[in-house]
């Protein structure tokens, strides 16, 4: 059976407390607003199951302005729902105290936040998503100096969760190494909740490997700690996996004694992977003990709550014993009908895991290359600049050949033609003047010099190269009218990295693509975005003293529009302008017009529009807290 995933701060057990108040230390703890984790937890443990109390909470927070309870708060609640298989709403309440955690710059609250995020989106299959959210969290972590026992925690949730992702993808002995890693961190903590979850997850790795004595004894262990802190979550999981065991034994019989007790108290507990798994384990173990219509009713029931609550992996599961079902009642063509659903639902799981694990890989290895390519880049750079200087030569010299040799009628129509190209070709020149300009081009090399002078080889070898990496996308994306988008948004991070060495790592930046998109397959404008980067550092952020950052949002807006968001947390535009007024040297964004033009041109191409909003973003007091530009650009 598919692995069944759990851990992350003691969620185990619900709270069915109806009305409950909060208590006087709660009162206290609104009083003195700590911000750490373990402060707050303290206090507010009895009620992280109970949305109700937490409801309560939540408002008083907001009204004493208590930023670090409220973030505590939001991202217990969206652990209740994300325990009722209700991700939409988990993620939501998961992505606002990653937001808030981020403004108040509490790294314990956003490290919770991004691996929070990664189990919910690992529940729901979409692993490069979970992969990227945990890897965050890790990166940050293990920066943090003298990290408190809720960021040692955190490390090891890491560990176990990327362990559970490579479980996903059928990566066992990986995943066994890292459980193995958190395992042993977790006893260094004497945490026996993460010993008990890492013991039940390497046990399962092991099952799927088909060894089945090894599981088993994970298995005990697991539970024997689960049963010493009276996890009633990791109880039931821990016996369904037993009575798994047993049956793939062909002990029949011992794994129905073991989950007709289950049934109960998996429905109390409300999660519906788990309920819906120990219904089909008890389906399973009633068709091998020949009570068929039984074993029919169970798997149908756990078929439709996995169906119902978008777990593919277990609707694959009931869809094989259903099959087996059928084929004992001696009914082929119905038992071949669900053996084709399921091969169908494996292909498709399979398909999307094996696709992110390879461009995992791929990516890893674009990384190891990076520093033996700077003279092939240097090559390709000469190369680029030959040929631009050909292709405007030769189409110099056919418009005026052309000229020459036309008709008075085909002059008026070439006079045309030739004003619409001698206009896009000034856009290209202006738009490769504004993104090479001399200021650019000093600051940058004048900043790797320092490196050299300092005697820092690694990161000039480092910068050097994405330097000339960057040169090279500007002045072929020059020449080109579309790119991929994957490409365009390589060159905004090039280009977000290079400027960021002059403001020494001040910017925090993060580009994020929804999972609808395929961004090898999407074409866009070339090199539209490094105008409005530039623009949003420049008169955004520049002259803000810290916390500065910048996020990269793509989306679709419908099928044929993509929706590119660019945020900054500046100044805002008033107090940009402001400041421009008092400035001895001027920038002027010119490059934003240019953009502007070739968007029209590129919409007017497709018979589709454009449209570019820039939005001034205010907190609460009406203050500003940076500017928005949305693109909204053809897809090709």
């Amino acid at each position: 059976m598919m692995s069944l995933i759990f851990f992350a701060l003691g969620y185990f057990g619900f709270s069915q407390t109806e009305e409950q108040v909060l208590s006087k230390e709660v009162e206290e703890l609104l009083l003195v607003a700590p911000k750490t984790y373990l402060k707050i937890n303290k206090a507010l443990k009895p009620y992280r199951r109970d949305t109700i109390a937490l409801n309560r909470f939540i408002q008083s927070a907001l009204e004493n302005n208590y930023q670090a309870g409220y973030t505590y708060a939001l991202n217990q609640k969206g652990t209740v729902y994300r325990n009722l298989s209700e991700f939409k709403r988990a993620i939501a309440l998961h992505q606002e105290a990653l937001v808030l955690s981020e403004e108040i710059e509490n790294k314990e609250f956003i490290v919770l936040s991004l691996n929070m995020l990664g189990v919910v989106y690992r529940r729901m299959d979409a692993i490069k998503t979970a992969l990227d959210y945990h890897h965050r969290a890790l990166e940050l972590a293990e920066i943090i100096e003298n990290p408190s026992v809720h960021i040692k925690r955190h490390i090891n949730i890491s560990f176990n969760s990327i362990g559970n992702l490579y479980h996903t993808l059928g990566q066992y002995d990986l995943a066994i190494t890292q459980f193995k890693k958190a395992l042993e961190l977790e006893g260094a903590l004497n945490n026996k909740l993460g010993l008990a979850i890492n013991n039940q997850n390497i046990g399962e790795a092991n099952e799927q490997k088909g060894q089945l004595d090894i599981a088993l004894d994970y298995y005990r262990k697991s539970l024997a700690l689960n049963d010493e802190i009276n996890n009633k979550f990791g109880q039931v999981l821990c016996k369904n996996s037993i009575a798994q065991v047993y049956l793939k034994q062909d002990m029949p019989s011992a794994a129905l004694a073991l989950l007709q007790t289950l049934k109960e108290p998996a429905t109390n507990l409300g999660d519906k992977f788990l309920l819906s798994s120990v219904l089909i384990n008890l389906g399973w173990a009633e068709l091998d003990s020949g009570t068929i219509s039984e074993a029919e009713k169970n798997i149908v029931k756990g078929r439709k709550l996995a169906s119902a609550s978008n777990m593919p992996s277990l609707v694959m599961y009931a869809d094989l014993h259903l099959s087996d079902l059928e084929e004992k009642r001696e009914n082929f063509s119905k038992a071949l009908e669900y053996q084709k659903e399921a091969k169908k639902i494996y292909k498709e799981i399979t398909n999307d895991r094996n696709l992110s694990y390879v461009n995992d890989l791929i990516l890893k290895y674009q990384s190891d290359r990076k520093n033996s390519q700077i003279s092939e880049l240097a090559q390709e750079n000469e190369l680029v600049k030959s040929r631009l200087r050909k292709n405007q030569t030769t189409i110099l010299v056919s418009t005026l050949i052309i000229g020459l040799i036309g008709t008075i009628l085909f002059i008026m129509y070439r006079q045309s033609q030739s004003n619409y190209e001698k206009r896009v070709l000034g856009l290209e020149q202006h738009m490769l003047r504004s993104q090479m300009n001399p200021h650019f081009l000093f600051n940058s090399l004048n900043s790797i010099k320092l490196y050299i002078i300092n005697n820092d080889k690694k990161n000039a070898v480092h910068y050097l190269n994405k330097f000339s990496k960057l040169v090279r996308r500007i002045l072929e994306g020059s020449a080109l009218k579309e790119t991929q988008l994957s490409e365009e948004l390589e060159t905004a991070e090039l280009y977000l990295n290079i400027e960021n060495i002059r403001f020494s790592d001040e910017i925090e930046y993060s580009i994020e693509v929804a999972d609808d998109i395929n961004a090898e397959q999407v074409k866009i404008p070339s090199l539209v975005l490094q105008p409005f980067l530039e623009n949003a550092i420049w008169h955004g952020l520049s002259s803000k003293e810290a916390n500065k950052k910048i996020w990269v949002i793509v989306a679709k807006k419908d099928s044929i529009h993509l929706q590119i968001s660019i945020i900054d947390n500046g100044v805002g535009r008033k107090v940009s302008e402001e400041i421009k007024e008092n400035r001895v040297l001027k920038r002027n964004s010119v490059g934003i017009d240019i953009t502007k033009e070739r968007l029209a041109n590129f919409a007017k191409d497709y018979q589709n529009d454009f449209s570019i909003d820039i939005i001034d973003l205010f907190n609460e007091e009406g203050n500003s807290r940076g500017t928005k530009i949305i693109l909204e650009i053809p897809m090709v």
